[in-house]
């Protein structure tokens, strides 16, 4: 099959499991209403699970293949495109497999689908930015995430941050604590979840001192949603004490 038959086959496996009421519940809870971060996205009701079920039946598609579903106005045909990309990424980097060629064709085809407004909504980001792009960086320069937190772009800017996760997961905080200064302004409180999101992953896994020792110079600063994830798994009375420093 050429690469246009591949898509479409996906999106007919897609198709095969979708469902009309949690297309309805979905495109409500991703806010694609008029004025909202997600307006305009199109949903076909296809959960989480069922669509990495789809992606994983389809591994070997073609890069081009993939392009496709991330050019589709539909969610979910995005999101298996993003996992058939990881899986891509993901068998560059096995031992048996190992091709850095075909790794940075994968993590330039994922930049690309970023920058041209692909990898648009949360759940998009969340599930690629780290196992691709992070996973990607981490023993390179990480020059990229610093331009991508300065994006106008919300999902740029969230691509940026969420990325630091597979840091995180290494045992280096450094990169997240750098970033997280710049976006205290940041007026989105998608951005505002995020950072505060990977700021706790610092405290949880990496060195809770560094957590309390970023919260003491910037509680005051942060907003109130960010101070609110950051602080989630501290005591009741160490969040008091840094909701009371804004």
């Amino acid at each position: 099959m050429d690469a246009e038959q591949q898509a479409a086959a996906v999106v007919e496996a897609l198709a095969a499991v979708a469902d009309a009421g949690d297309a309805a519940f979905l495109a409500g809870f991703f806010k694609t209403g008029p004025g909202q971060y997600g307006e305009g996205d199109e949903f076909i009701g296809v959960r989480v699970p069922a669509t990495r079920k789809v992606a994983k039946a389809f591994a070997g598609i073609e890069p081009a293949a993939i392009d496709i579903l991330l050019d589709s106005p539909v969610h979910e045909h995005r999101l298996a495109a993003l996992f058939l990309l990881q899986a891509r990424f993901d068998r560059s980097r096995a031992r048996r497999t190992a091709d850095p060629v075909a790794e940075a064709a994968a993590v330039e085809q994922y930049l690309a689908a970023v920058r041209r407004g692909r990898v648009n909504n949360w759940d998009l980001v969340d599930s690629s930015a780290g196992p691709i792009l992070g996973r990607w960086l981490l023993d390179k320069p990480r020059d990229l995430l610093f331009e991508l937190a300065r994006s106008e772009v919300l999902w740029e800017r969230r691509v940026g941050v969420l990325a630091t996760l597979a840091f995180i997961q290494a045992g280096d905080a450094s990169t997240t604590l750098e970033l997280a200064p710049l976006l205290l302004d940041d007026r989105h409180d998608l951005m505002h979840k995020a950072v505060g999101w990977m700021l706790r992953e610092v405290g949880k896994r990496v060195d809770r001192s560094l957590l309390t020792g970023f919260l003491d110079e910037y509680a005051a600063r942060m907003p109130r949603t960010m101070l609110s994830y950051a602080t989630e798994h501290l005591t009741p009375e160490e969040r008091a004490h840094y909701r009371a420093r804004r």
